[in-house]
């Protein structure tokens, strides 16, 4: 895991229960919440992953790795690749 790693997330109950925070922080993760009533927080993350499922085609994966796969080809491609 990358150490500047993110995950990004909502503030659903399951996101946000003290054990599910603890084991995102046992696997290296830092968290990234919303604050309640403020959707600018995470704009820039809701953009990107409405952009990658506007994109992939993803309902055709067979397996997770297909997956894997095609979200770091379009990574690559949204990163440096994209107009």
């Amino acid at each position: 895991i990358h150490p500047d790693a993110i995950l990004h997330s909502d503030q659903g109950m399951h996101y946000t229960h003290p054990k599910f925070r603890l084991l995102v922080r046992k696997a290296g993760f830092k968290q990234s919440m919303s604050r309640k009533g403020n959707c600018w927080d995470n704009a820039s993350m809701e953009s990107f992953f409405g952009h990658m499922k506007d994109d992939l085609d993803y309902k055709e994966c067979q397996t997770i790795q297909e997956l894997r796969d095609q979200i770091d080809d379009y990574i690559t491609y949204y990163n440096s690749g994209r107009y």
